[in-house]
């Protein structure tokens, strides 16, 4: 006689019993996707190669392509989808770009730890990897002057550092200049979030000028300085000479015009960099 659940348990045992080829069948496919995955990296080193030696053919030139990369990076965000972590995705490209970079011109990274250090290194190795040198220095001035001295080197410091007037380093014409600014896409849970400036030679025709910066000097400021309208002040902090800042404007603004938003000051301005566009997360895609 069939007590009640006894049906229900025939259900499960007849389940339990039945073959599962399809599981080995998906970890097969795993299994190729991987080999096809290892195969492009290979495919991809080859071109690089081929890339260095024509490089070397036109006279070299520099490694380092934040229009580029920023480009990439958006459109990697714009096109992903599915059950794998964004960060995840990000962090994978990022090593692979920034490893394929090390590998055309080798470079070192330098990070000014001197505000905490955890912060830094997580982002540094986020965008960069392992296999690109890291070197720590104490202040943003250490940074930029270790910069100034290796070829080919970048530098993070931290947007919002004010511990001193660092952005007067890069205005003399030969001086290092900010390129980036990471991370390239934004989000609130990013794993890698700390607002840097990725601060290295200038690279010319490989920058990306959405974004203009400029080193503003009010002689004879004493207080929190204020800008019209378009200038946004990143930084500033106060020197025996006055208020310095760090002002940012979009692409096309003159340098006058930085001058023309701080008009109870006789303003002296000096370029220092620029980066792409701040991008943040679409709506509706998850990190």
């Amino acid at each position: 006689m069939l007590r009640p659940g006894d049906y229900e348990d025939a259900d499960m045992d007849a389940t339990a019993l039945e073959p599962q080829p399809k599981l080995e069948a998906l970890r097969e496919e795993i299994d190729r996707i991987d080999r096809d995955l290892h195969a492009r990296l290979i495919e991809r080193g080859e071109i690089i190669d081929r890339l260095i030696a024509v490089k070397a053919q036109a006279g070299g030139g520099s490694a380092f392509r934040p229009a580029r990369e920023a480009e990439m990076m958006r459109r990697l965000v714009q096109r992903h989808q599915g059950i794998l972590p964004l960060d995840t995705v990000e962090g994978i490209w990022r090593i692979i770009i920034s490893t394929f970079t090390y590998v055309q011109a080798p470079y070192t990274v330098h990070a000014d730890t001197s505000s905490g250090d955890a912060m830094v290194r997580d982002s540094a190795r986020f965008h960069f990897g392992f296999t690109v040198p890291l070197e720590v220095h104490e202040g943003s001035r250490a940074v930029i002057r270790a910069v100034a001295q290796g070829p080919g080197d970048l530098g993070l410091v931290r947007t919002r550092d004010t511990s001193c007037a660092w952005w007067n380093d890069l205005i003399e014409p030969d001086a290092p200049k900010i390129i980036a600014r990471l991370p390239f896409v934004e989000r609130a849970d990013h794993a890698a979030g700390l607002p840097l400036y990725v601060v290295a030679k200038p690279v010319c025709e490989a920058a990306l000028h959405e974004v203009l910066l400029y080193a503003v000097l009010l002689p004879g400021a004493a207080g929190p300085p204020r800008a019209e309208p378009p200038v946004e002040i990143t930084a500033w902090t106060a020197t025996a000479a006055g208020i310095t800042l760090i002002a940012a404007v979009a692409d096309g603004i003159e340098p006058s015009e930085v001058a023309d938003a701080f008009p109870s000051y006789s303003a002296r301005v000096a370029f220092i960099g620029s980066h792409a566009a701040r991008f943040e997360l679409p709506a509706g895609k998850k990190s």
